[in-house]
């Protein structure tokens, strides 16, 4: 059975419209294990946009399952995640003008920085996967550089404006997939997926695990954060 991993990002991002105390996003994700998520996502931003120290600090506290951090390849948050010790840390891209992660980490160019967090991350015990575009040279780079696992972005799938297009976006994700598999690296996606549309995508050979927050959140607006996680695990179930 694929994992779950439910981002809470965005419980967090209506917390801090209003700078208050709620929504908790620590009490989100604490339901969120009740509804039967494998495991918590968190983005902890340089800009802090949403997700903050705090929070990241009691979520390895409270999360008896798995605990990803997304982070930037960045000094600050690297030391922070070695001493926060989540038991695994996905690079990914970051600027301060997007609305959400836009693509994947252009592992290619920064080979020399994301090399170096890796080892530090890896010495202190955590597992490391890259968040990058369905790119084969990505994929045989994230492989040198030590990566433990990929997570391949779907945003392209996700955003399709057609049938023919979400195929030819399902067909580059399959492939991607194919080439993770054979170069020995764990297989993660997410990015922009739904409940209407995560389907296709849990039944892509090798998968072990599916990032989904939006779509969660969204849903847990209108009816709670427990039935929003269950309705995405049968979503996975029927695949």
């Amino acid at each position: 059975m694929i994992r779950l991993g439910v981002n809470i990002d965005h419980v967090a991002t209506v917390r801090q419209a209003r700078q208050a105390d709620e929504p908790d996003p620590v009490a989100a994700a604490v339901l969120a294990l009740l509804g039967g998520a494998d495991g918590i996502t968190v983005h902890l931003r340089e800009d802090r946009r949403h997700i903050q120290e705090r929070d990241v600090r009691l979520l390895r506290q409270v999360v008896t399952r798995r605990l990803n951090l997304e982070m930037a390849a960045v000094d600050a948050i690297t030391d922070l995640a070695c001493e926060i010790k989540p038991d695994e840390a996905t690079l990914v891209p970051e600027r301060r003008e997007e609305l959400t992660t836009e693509g994947g980490l252009d592992v290619i160019s920064h080979e020399r920085v994301i090399s170096q967090v890796i080892k530090r991350l890896s010495a202190a015990g955590i597992e490391v996967a890259l968040f990058i575009d369905p790119d084969i040279r990505q994929i045989e780079t994230a492989k040198l550089l030590g990566a433990r696992a990929v997570e391949i972005q779907t945003a392209r799938y996700s955003e399709a404006p057609t049938a023919k297009d979400r195929q030819r976006e399902l067909e580059s994700l399959q492939e991607a997939a194919a080439f993770t598999r054979d170069h020995g690296l764990h297989l993660h996606m997410g990015h922009g997926l739904t409940y209407a549309n995560v389907q296709p995508v849990a039944r892509i050979a090798g998968l072990e695990e599916l990032n989904i927050g939006h779509s969660i959140v969204s849903r847990a607006v209108l009816v709670g954060m427990e039935r929003a996680v269950r309705e995405m695990k049968e979503a996975l179930r029927l695949t």
